[in-house]
């Protein structure tokens, strides 16, 4: 059988570098999406609907003739104002099914879950493997849910746990942070010198291209981030870079920035700005794995890209 994997979830911000990656590595990619037209037209990439998630989904036309498996599909972001079971069913019982439709039929499902899937937001000590699973949100007890039920599906598969991903398009927390570098003013991130791990695209491309085919990597699950972490005085930094401007932070005392955002509703951001959130990824590396991008690097070509730069 040609090596011929399968991206749910393809037209999103992952699965649309990634389809383009594994299709660059000699892969055949049929990329699946609720809305297929919003995946790019790229060679050797078959662009595919998938079902709705929110029901019992047939699996087998996606699954003819498929080889391997990458699981993306699934709700990104808090449950707002969707009804907790339609959140759990779609993060966490659909991701079993495709387990069960899929074993016997691919060597290797991939399933992308989070590192939310094994702590909240912020963590006072370096997060590994060992950890157990403790997530603090709905996002992540439903990402936990579907790495077991993918477990008991009886199909070979590898879970990764990236930690917060960033490259051209990126949304959340590392856009507002990329908004905030491309305004002129001075930032009052200086004092932040609490590390933080993220992970390039790039990278997370890598990892899954070797969890898709390394056998000492069946039924494990990995954390996956940069090889440093980094402050968020130094990612403000590294994106002005990237726009060709010095830094400009200034020191302001950190309970200042902190009343600021509380008045404006955004306690949440201040925890996650504030606080250290440190990813062991040894696990993966022991695997041969080498995230060849640094964050500096990576944060920095992605403001170049979202500027129209070359990167």
């Amino acid at each position: 059988m040609a090596r011929r994997v399968l991206i749910t979830g393809a037209s999103g911000f992952i699965g649309k570098s990634l389809a383009k990656a594994l299709a660059e590595e000699g892969w055949q990619v049929r990329a699946a999406s609720r809305d297929p037209a919003a995946i790019p037209a790229i060679a050797g990439v078959e662009r595919v609907a998938m079902p709705d998630l929110a029901q019992a989904a047939d699996w087998s036309p996606l699954l003819d003739g498929v080889s391997h498996v990458v699981h993306l599909a699934g709700i990104a972001h808090g449950p707002g104002s969707l009804p907790g079971e339609l959140y759990s069913r779609i993060n966490g019982e659909a991701v079993g099914e495709l387990g069960v439709r899929a074993r016997g039929k691919v060597e290797r499902l991939v399933f992308v879950s989070s590192v939310r899937a094994q702590v909240g937001v912020a963590a006072e000590h370096v997060i590994t493997e060992k950890d157990p699973a403790l997530p603090t949100d709905d996002y992540g007890r439903t990402k936990l849910r579907g790495e077991r039920l993918l477990a008991q599906s009886g199909v070979p598969f590898t879970v990764l746990r990236p930690a917060v991903v960033y490259g051209k398009g990126v949304k959340g927390n590392i856009a507002a942070l990329a908004t905030l570098a491309k305004t002129p003013m001075p930032l009052p991130f200086a004092r932040l010198t609490n590390r933080r791990s993220l992970l390039a695209l790039e990278n997370l491309a890598s990892a899954v291209s070797l969890a898709l085919t390394e056998a000492a990597a069946e039924n494990e699950t990995y954390l996956v981030a940069d090889a440093e972490p980094i402050s968020v005085a130094d990612i403000v930094a590294s994106m002005r870079e990237g726009l060709g401007r010095p830094p400009h932070l200034v020191t302001v005392p950190s309970g200042a920035i902190m009343r600021l955002m509380k008045s404006f509703g955004r306690e949440a951001d201040w925890e996650r700005i504030s606080s250290s959130f440190v990813i062991d990824a040894s696990k993966l590396a022991a695997l041969g794995w080498r995230p060849e991008v640094t964050t500096s690097q990576g944060l920095a070509r992605m403001m170049r890209s979202e500027n129209g730069a070359a990167a």
